[in-house]
């Protein structure tokens, strides 16, 4: 941006830059370029000193206190320089004499705009990365299925659109509706999460939609429903396919036409609010079964989030345990000695058909129970899961030593669960036969002694 009264100076310099391959703007005066910087301004300043209205020095101030890091070039005439100089102590980043060739410029033109772009780099990153630690310490782990998750909630928050959330109990739906909610436009509003299985049925339609007064015996006032709680925020509606038939179709008509009707009345009520479902079974089944309407399917699963279970994703389950541990121990009040690195092993062989939740569980008995590591981790897991923990505890102290404990921990806690089917246990744990065999070579297992 080239800020100057003088056309002749304004004319030469915008050509010069221009052939030099920059993007130019240019004003006559300060007080109109002022209407054009924003802490989002990508570039670089060039200013007089000497100007009418609004003189170089104060328009300098005026900038930084917009952004202090947008750097200001001053073109100052040879009695200025004293001027320039304390303008440069109070951030001005550079100032050139006047009279100049455009070329005794070029290096601080070129010095300001790498600084610039750095800038502007750097708070795009603390972005992305605030945006990353909001979702980081609520949806825990780094392996492939979660950072793809955490992209795709990161995509959708800020849109209106409907999402299904889909997992199994236990993996954590009603935190990723959280995470939606909390990262889109209606964070300020809020979120109202209703278990649709939890609601008897015979007060479902009340507890939805709200009830006016002496709607039905015992409704001794008005009410109004969580739909209607939920107004200009998110609701969620967990286990949605535990709904009755007769409601979902209700819910569809609120759905389209963006209004509810308490029982007990004929005037409906505007609703305005993002809708979140999740679901622990599979929602086309349960429509060609007839429990579910093939309608509402549709209105609700405009974007859908699958939640991937605990066991297909192991990776996480050390990370996972120990903040688990860590906050039980801060809320308990109670010392936290992480387990030696060969008892991780024993996380992998179980299924975890509850998840996080009970992964939750476990770290947070661990935490309660006293003695030893390995007498704890045996009271979770088994006395053999101990033996082999004190047994590594012993004989490794490495970090190669510990790694080739746990290698082989995981392949023979596969094999015995496979019955020795290698074919099965390449799949699950990704890896080809030659690479196995290897493995088991390197790490004296033997099919013999696991079958």
């Amino acid at each position: 941006m080239i800020v100057d009264d003088e056309e002749a100076l304004r004319l030469s310099l915008s050509q010069w830059l221009d052939l030099s391959g920059y993007t130019i703007s240019v004003h006559a005066d300060a007080i109109s370029a002022l209407e054009h910087i924003t802490p989002d301004f990508a570039g670089v300043i060039l200013t007089d000193v000497k100007m009418p209205k609004l003189d170089g020095i104060a328009f300098t101030k005026s900038v930084l206190e917009i952004d202090r890091d947008i750097p200001v070039i001053l073109m100052t005439g040879h009695g200025d320089v004293p001027m320039a100089v304390e303008a440069m102590k109070s951030g001005a980043y550079d100032f050139v004499e006047k009279p100049f060739e455009p070329t005794d410029i070029l290096e601080s033109l070129e010095r300001a705009i790498e600084k610039r772009k750095l800038v502007i780099e750097n708070r795009t990153l603390r972005s992305q990365i605030a945006q990353q630690g909001t979702l980081d310490s609520r949806l825990i782990g780094n392996s492939p299925s979660m950072r793809a998750l955490k992209a795709e909630i990161a995509n959708i928050a800020p849109t209106e659109v409907p999402v299904l959330v889909s997992g199994e109990t236990g993996t954590g739906k009603e935190l990723v509706a959280r995470a939606i909610h909390d990262l889109s436009a209606r964070n300020d509003r809020r979120f109202v999460a209703v278990n649709c299985a939890a609601i008897p049925e015979s007060t479902a339609e009340s507890e939805l939609f709200g009830h006016e007064k002496g709607a039905f015996t015992g409704a001794a006032s008005r009410r109004i429903g969580w739909i209607e709680h939920a107004d200009n925020g998110t609701l969620f509606l967990d286990e949605i396919s535990s709904m009755p038939l007769a409601l979902q179709a209700k819910l569809l008509r609120v759905i389209e036409q963006r209004e509810v009707v308490r029982l007990g009345s004929n005037t409906p009520v505007k609703v305005n609010f993002r809708l979140i479902c999740a679901t622990n079974e599979d929602l086309p089944t349960a429509v060609i079964d007839k429990r579910f309407r093939e309608d509402l399917l549709f209105r609700i699963n405009t974007f859908e989030l699958e939640i991937v279970p605990l066991r297909q994703r192991k990776d996480d389950l050390p990370l996972l345990f120990d903040i688990f541990a860590e906050r039980a121990a801060e809320n308990f009040d109670r010392p936290y000695e992480k387990p030696h690195a060969s008892l991780w092993g024993s996380l992998l062989g179980r299924e975890w058909s509850g998840n996080v939740r009970e992964l939750k569980n476990l770290a947070e008995r661990y935490v309660l129970l006293t003695g030893m590591a390995e007498e704890r981790w045996a009271r979770l897991f088994g006395n053999n899961a101990a033996m082999d923990a004190s047994a590594a505890s012993d004989k490794t102290g490495s970090l190669a030593d510990q790694l080739r404990h746990f290698e082989q921990h995981i392949i023979r806690d596969a094999l015995i669960r496979h019955n020795g089917n290698v074919k099965t246990v390449m799949d699950e744990l990704d890896i080809p036969r030659r690479t196995l065999n290897e493995k088991m070579k390197k790490l004296n297992i033997r099919r013999d002694d696991i079958e």
